[in-house]
Parts: C-alpha cells; sequence; structure tokens
C-alpha cells in the first residue's frame, strides 16, 4: 500500500509539472533583463547621464533672467522745498523773488517737491558666451563619455548577471537530475529488496542481507531530502534574479544538459572587453578634467543686451543697451597648476592601470579557454566511467543472483553507479559554464 501511494503521489506531481511551460534558460534571461532590480537600476543611469549632457548642451544657449520691481513708500525718497534752497547765495535769493512774484500775482507755485512715492519697472538681459575657456565643448566631450561610460557598466553588471543566472539555473537543472537519479537508484533497491525476500524464503540469504537493503535505502531517502531542499533554496534563488514569483507547484526548468554540444576548437582570440573600454573612458575623462580645469584661468568672453522699462517720477521710459564682457581670472594660476599636476598623476595611474589589466585579461582568456577544454575531456571521461559503472552493477546483481556475490557488492555497486551518474552531471554543469564564461571574455 506504502509504494502504491507513492506511486500515485509522483504520478501526480509528473502531470502537474508538465500542465506548466518549463523555463528555459533563453526565457529566464528575458524575465531578467525585464524585471531585475539590478538591470533596471542600471538603466536609470544611463538616463541620468543622458540628463547631464542635456544640462551641458544649454550652456551653448544664451543666458536669459527677468527682473521686475515694483515699490510703494509711506514717505517719498526724495522731497525738497523752498526752504531747503541756500537762500544766501545770489541763486537762492533769485528763486525764491521769483516764485514769491507769481504767487503775488496769484500764480499756483508749490513750495515743496516730492517724488519716488510708488513706481513699477523691470529689466531683461541676455548674455551669449563667446568663448569660455574651452569649458563648455569639453564639458559637453565629457558628458558624452559618461553616457558610453554608463552603457559599458549596465553591460558588465547585465553579463555578470547572466552568468549568475546560468549558475542558478544549471544548479536547479542539476539537483533535479540528481533526484532522478536517485529514484532511478531507489527503483534498483525495491528490486534488489524483491530478490532478497524470495532469497530468504528460499533459506539462499540471512535477515542481514534484508537489513543492509533496508539502511542502503534509508540513506538514499535521506540524500533525497537533502537534494529536495536544495532545489527548494536554489530555485528560490533564481526565481528572485529573474524577478517572479516562485510557484506554488514549483519551478519546471527545461533539463537540456543531455543536449549539450561539445566545443569543437575554439582557439584563443580576443576582442575588445567592455572593462578594457571604461578604463580607457576613465583616461579620456580625466583629460578633459584637465581641459576644465586650465579653461578656468582662461578669459572669458560674452555678449548680451539689457532691456529695461520702469515708470519712474511719473514718466514711462524705455531702454536698450548692448555690451560686451571680458572676464580674466589673475589669481588663479597657482592653485591650477598644482590641479593640473593631480590631474596629469591620475592620467598616469589609469594608463598603468590599463597596461596590468591587458595582462590580466589576457590571463583570464586562457584560463577560460583551459578550464573548458579540461572540462570537456573530464566529461567524456565520466561518460566512459558510467558505462563501466552499468556494467559493473549488473555483473554485481547477475553474480548475487547466482550465489557468487554478497549483498554489499550489489550495493556498492549501485552507490558506484549513482555516483558515476552525479558526476557526469556535475561536469556537464562545469562544463556549460567554463563555455559561458569563455564566451563572454572572448565574444567566441
Amino acid at each position: 500500500m506504502k509504494r502504491y501511494l507513492i506511486a500515485v503521489l509522483l504520478t501526480f506531481t509528473a502531470l502537474t509539472m508538465m500542465a506548466q511551460e518549463p523555463l528555459t534558460l533563453d526565457s529566464c534571461f528575458a524575465l531578467a533583463k525585464a524585471n531585475n532590480v539590478t538591470i533596471k537600476t542600471n538603466k536609470l543611469e544611463i538616463e541620468k547621464a543622458k540628463e547631464v549632457k542635456a544640462q551641458v548642451f544649454t550652456k551653448f544657449f544664451p543666458q536669459v533672467s527677468l527682473n521686475m520691481l515694483s515699490y510703494y513708500a509711506i514717505n517719498p525718497i526724495i522731497e525738497y522745498g523752498l526752504n531747503d534752497i541756500n537762500q544766501e547765495g545770489e541763486f537762492g535769493e533769485f528763486v525764491v523773488a521769483v516764485i514769491e512774484a507769481l504767487q503775488d500775482l496769484g500764480a499756483d507755485i508749490p513750495t515743496d517737491f516730492s517724488t519716488l512715492k510708488k513706481g513699477v519697472g523691470g529689466t531683461a538681459m541676455a548674455v551669449v558666451p563667446v568663448y569660455a575657456g574651452g569649458r563648455i565643448i569639453n564639458g559637453n566631450r565629457l558628458a558624452k563619455l559618461g553616457i558610453e561610460a554608463a552603457e559599458l557598466k549596465s553591460a558588465v553588471a547585465e553579463r555578470d548577471l547572466l552568468e549568475e543566472i546560468e549558475t542558478s539555473y544549471y544548479l536547479v537543472v542539476g539537483l533535479q537530475d540528481k533526484v532522478q537519479t536517485l529514484n532511478t537508484a531507489l527503483a534498483l533497491i525495491d528490486s534488489l529488496d524483491h530478490t532478497v525476500d524470495v532469497a530468504l524464503q528460499a533459506g539462499l540469504v540471512t535477515n542481514s542481507d534484508k537489513l543492509r537493503v533496508a539502511m542502503n535505502r534509508n540513506e538514499l531517502q535521506a540524500k533525497q531530502m537533502q537534494l529536495n531542499n536544495g532545489i527548494l533554496l536554489a530555485s528560490l534563488l533564481l526565481c528572485h534574479q529573474i524577478g517572479i514569483k516562485y510557484p506554488e507547484q514549483g519551478l519546471v526548468l527545461e533539463n537540456n544538459l543531455n543536449k549539450t554540444e561539445m566545443s569543437n576548437d575554439f582557439g584563443i582570440g580576443y576582442f575588445s572587453r567592455p572593462e578594457k573600454r571604461l578604463l580607457q573612458l576613465q583616461i579620456d575623462a580625466e583629460k578633459f578634467y584637465k581641459k576644465l580645469t586650465i579653461g578656468e584661468t582662461l578669459p572669458q568672453v560674452g555678449v548680451g543686451s539689457l532691456t529695461s522699462y520702469g515708470n519712474i517720477m511719473g514718466k514711462t521710459k524705455f531702454n536698450n543697451i548692448f555690451f560686451a564682457q571680458v572676464s580674466v581670472p589673475l589669481t588663479q594660476w597657482w592653485e591650477t597648476s598644482h590641479k593640473i599636476k593631480e590631474h596629469n598623476l591620475k592620467i598616469r595611474e589609469a594608463e598603468l592601470m590599463q597596461e596590468d589589466l591587458d595582462g590580466m585579461m589576457d590571463l583570464q582568456e586562457k584560463q577560460a579557454y583551459n578550464q573548458m577544454v579540461e572540462a570537456e575531456a573530464l566529461l567524456r571521461s565520466d561518460h566512459a566511467a558510467y558505462d563501466m559503472a552499468q556494467e559493473n552493477y549488473r555483473l554485481a546483481e547477475l553474480n548475487y543472483r547466482a550465489g557468487m556475490n554478497t549483498i554489499s557488492d550489489v550495493l556498492e555497486a549501485n552507490a558506484l553507479l549513482l555516483q558515476a551518474h552525479n558526476a557526469i552531471t556535475d561536469r556537464q554543469i562545469t562544463y556549460v559554464s567554463a563555455r559561458r564564461r569563455y564566451h563572454d571574455l572572448t565574444g567566441k
């Protein structure tokens, strides 16, 4: 009854998994590109770099500013009366005499004068940069480098992430394959258990053989539980990496390990890796920073116009002024000379790092190639060992049935067969990972 229930459970699980469309490695890559937080963040970094370039580009256009002024004074700002005139001088005496004569004739001549009590005015100024020491042009070029650097960093991060996803993918596939192999080993144990029962009833073996089979089954079932726990954790990691929720029925992946094609003669090849280009961009950027620093000490020239409008002293007035301005910094040469030396040191530092990176990349590519070739050779050897393990188990079981072997020999042969199959699974994963790494480093 127990075996019947297990068979029903396995059948139901298989039907449920068949109903779910299996995920391929390519579909996992596509999901990661659409959902992964790291990839989304890198895309935002590219957009930010583009906005920085747009900001710098605006420096080519005229800088326009508007100013408006409206005022009301409790007391007039300017007040001037007859008593404020210096009457002791000839001009003062003449003005006072004229005003008094007019007043005697009946003219309404005020003796006090006030103005600037209220008014409104505004100015509009536009300045076009003619020369800014090359800072605008170099700043725009630097912003372009920023966009390219953000794109390259995104490409490197995506490449590394896809490597991690492929590792997680094949980890799940490999564990699932080992579970299937373990199920096959348990089926062999069940078959062996039936053989032992028949031999025990005939008096050909003792209960110790029955006990050894039961103990071996318990060990395999414990390994089965460990593998299932490992599948769950690895599946959760993969779901997190590709940005999906873990399915209630479990993650179903396409097992293409047996479809893995062996490599041909790849050979050692080279291509421009993004890390090398990033370091070159760092050198170029530092050169532009140096030019920007030099530009701070050069004259700045601009032309513009100032338009003004105002209603002051009760009179509306409009004016337009055209001007040219030249600014020459005189006290920054000393500080700038040290900044230039600092930039030169940074450029040299980046050049040394680039030389070191060339050697390291060459070593990485050759190492990746050797690891791929070694994994391929060992995989062929593992297949040959598995064939031998199969034949060894077949002979051990036949000899046991003939009374020429002990049950321990059969159990050991079964363990070797399980070990040989798991070795192939591990080696296949090692090979596809090494091949992926070689492709990422060389473009092949």
